[in-house]
């Protein structure tokens, strides 16, 4: 005969796997994805604030008199690195939206300081400076890749929030949870690049087969 204690741990099983293939585990494994995601996100970022210490140094010995530039580097690098955001506040889109602009404004100034640099040889050549720049380049693609990869995983795990069968779950078991912030494109991105001709005013050009200008009459 089966004991009683065999039928409670069958039972057990059978509601374990029933409840697995419903689907009551899908929302909390795609929300440990996206803060998973959302901390590769902050890796890359930081990565970022570790290198500018030195690029600002290297150009600073070969460009002192871009102070301007230079310190608008380092406040916005302070900025940057002061403005957190946790896992757990990732459901606010306010928090995301000042995390974002401080990192965007960092982005911002350090391609300022790139472009300045474009005035001194010496320094586009110095090895310490190339080196810097690779790996400041390196890092924005990651980051790009990171805020991709993250706002594909935060997407699913809204989304499973308001579909069906999940819904279910949403609205009873993880009725605490609420959707993530998603990472947007800033202004720059959404705006057609500015694009400016100076022309010099001059005389059109004669049209083919056409005679040349009569000479001035000689005194």
């Amino acid at each position: 005969m089966i004991s009683l204690r065999s039928m409670k741990f069958a039972v057990m099983l059978a509601a374990s796997v029933l409840l697995t293939g419903c689907g009551i585990n899908t929302i909390p494994t795609q929300q440990e994805r996206a803060r998973a995601q959302w901390a590769e996100v902050q890796t890359q970022y930081q990565r970022r604030a570790d290198l500018v210490p030195n690029l600002v140094a290297t150009v600073q010995g070969y460009a002192q008199q871009e102070r301007t530039v230079l310190k608008e580097v380092v406040e916005a690098r302070a900025s940057a690195t002061q403005v957190k955001l946790d896992a757990s506040t990732l459901t606010n889109p306010a928090a995301l939206e000042r995390y974002q602009a401080a990192q965007d404004r960092l982005s911002g100034v350090l391609g300022r300081l790139l472009a300045v640099t474009e005035n001194y040889p010496d320094l586009k050549s110095n090895a310490n400076f190339l080196a810097l720049q690779s790996q400041l380049e390196g890092t924005e693609n990651r980051i790009a890749i990171a805020r991709r990869d993250y706002n594909d995983s935060v997407r699913i795990y809204n989304t499973s929030l308001r579909t069906f069968p999940t819904l279910l779950w949403a609205k009873t078991v993880y009725s605490v949870e609420k959707p993530m912030a998603l990472f947007t494109a800033n202004e720059a991105a959404q705006s057609a690049p500015k694009v400016e001709f100076d022309i010099t005013p001059s005389a059109a050009p004669a049209a083919p087969g056409a005679a040349p200008p009569a000479a001035p009459p000689s005194r």
